[in-house]
């Protein structure tokens, strides 16, 4: 319930991803995309699964645990330390610590490897998002790429099974988007990890296994992908030039089109003000005429 309002605002309702459902839960190694509108709900149900928010009604079952309005701030903050990665799309480094330290931090509190064991992890991470030589640069002295693919290290520091990315492509230009992408789809191949990602941008669709479309807090419909497939940097642009240039075409004859019928209405306005002009220049000729025939 919000302050000032008599009634709940229901953002998800009849969210049914279950093997009895018409639309399956995610399954072990998935691809597992979130498309849709804003506040179509596709935030409030990564959250969900990722246990920052707690559904009001129904149950959720992640990694065999179920999930609850019942269930513990304890018992949630152990799964997500323990199974859940979580990358967003401003980053949320901490700025005042270098990548390493970033990447190394969540292995501190977790507390289950030796001093050893996570310099080798962290060293592995950073390798496996191609940025060993940036390793002591604070996210200040990192690009917006390089610091999405620190965020993405540091959500796998401790092995997750569940990969939860919200928009990781929002803030980047087209050549990191495509770099950040395919290091996913890598990760996905590769390390079979289950990746649930919220997106707008319907160009990365091919990077899943499956799409899931929500609306007004229902899902709407899914598509599947016979195949995953990478963007490939040079067509990519190609297309959105195309489309770019489209688009200036389209709006180039929409303005001729209105330029045209604004002056057709000022000509049609012309003319009516030029015989309004030429009735009243004709009136006193007209009057003087039948003054004339009446003598």
């Amino acid at each position: 319930m919000l302050a000032g309002r008599d009634s709940a605002v229901t953002a998800l309702k009849d969210i049914d991803l279950s093997e009895k459902g018409e639309i399956p839960p995610v399954r072990k190694g998935e691809f597992f995309m979130l498309r849709g509108p804003s506040g179509g709900g596709k935030t409030t149900l990564l959250n969900i699964l990722g246990t920052i928010d707690l559904p009001t009604s129904g149950t959720v079952e992640i990694l065999g645990q179920k999930i609850t309005k019942d269930s513990t701030d304890q018992e949630m903050s152990e799964l997500r330390l323990k199974k859940i990665g979580f990358v967003f799309q401003t980053f949320n480094l901490l700025a005042t610590m270098s990548a390493y330290e970033n990447i190394e931090l969540p292995m501190l509190i977790l507390g289950k490897l030796s001093a050893k064991e996570r310099h080798e992890r962290t060293l592995k991470l950073l390798e496996m998002v191609g940025l060993q030589d940036r390793m002591g640069h604070l996210p200040s002295e990192l690009s917006g790429g390089e610091q999405q693919r620190v965020t993405i290290a540091r959500a796998l520091a401790n092995d997750p099974e569940l990969l939860l990315l919200d928009e990781p492509t929002g803030d980047l230009d087209t050549k990191n988007t495509i770099e950040v992408m395919d290091l996913l789809l890598k990760l996905n191949l590769e390390l079979k990890t289950t990746c649930v990602m919220v997106t707008h941008n319907p160009d990365v669709e091919c990077y899943a296994d499956r799409i899931v479309y929500i609306q007004d807090g229902r899902i709407v419909k899914q598509a599947i992908n016979a195949q995953q497939v990478k963007l490939e940097f040079h067509s990519y642009i190609e297309y959105l030039n195309a489309v770019e240039q489209k688009a200036k075409l389209m709006e180039m004859k929409r303005f001729q089109e209105l330029e045209a019928k604004e002056k057709a209405k000022q000509l049609k306005k012309k003319q009516a003000a030029e015989k309004e002009q030429s009735d009243e220049d004709e009136e006193p000729a007209k009057k003087k005429k039948k003054k004339k025939s009446q003598q």
